[in-house]
């Protein structure tokens, strides 16, 4: 888990170890998978030591690799989400991330329903507030669609993601002691 140095430090909100970060949609197989997989890379590509993981609130999916439009799409930007596999979200997830990214306030609602008295309302948002703070703005749900909508939601998944590294790590790390 990570922890934030003292008050005072000098480097006041930057992660100095793992931060953990859990991206949440509905089946865990189209939109959390691509957030993780984007997220995941420009941590890597910033230098931070950030573990990025996805689930969805539904079961139908658990085990199985992500949407294969969503595989394509990724690999199309250079993310590679193949090797990743659905899994359900736990109540306990509250515990084990430090922040929680949905993609619709219906995750949000099965979120907080699921979680009982682990939830906790510090430590989650929807992915696009990073982007439209307080507009509580969906992604929508390419499933439904072609591959087309497949290329819009990694847009809007890459910009909030960069909003994300800029919130916790790049401007943090230029903050000198």
């Amino acid at each position: 888990m990570c922890g934030k140095p003292p008050l005072g430090g000098g480097w006041a909100g930057l992660y100095l170890c793992r931060m953990r970060i859990l991206m949440v949609c509905l089946g865990n197989i189209c939109r959390s998978p691509l957030a993780e997989g984007i997220l995941q890379q420009k941590a890597w590509k910033a230098g931070l030591q950030w573990s990025v993981e996805s689930a969805g609130t539904g079961t139908w999916h658990i085990g199985n690799p992500p949407h294969p439009l969503s595989i394509k799409v990724a690999k199309m930007n250079g993310v590679d989400i193949s090797q990743q596999r659905a899994r359900h979200f736990l109540k306990e997830d509250f515990l084990n991330y430090d922040f929680i990214y949905v993609m619709d306030s219906s995750n949000y609602t099965d979120v907080k329903l699921m979680s009982g008295k682990l939830f906790d309302e510090t430590k989650i948002d929807l992915l696009l507030n990073e982007l439209y703070p307080g507009q509580n703005r969906s992604v929508p749900d390419p499933w439904y669609g072609e591959e087309d909508g497949y290329h819009d939601v990694y847009a809007m998944l890459e910009k909030a993601c960069d909003k994300v590294i800029e919130k916790y790590g790049i401007r943090n790390m230029r903050q000198e002691v």
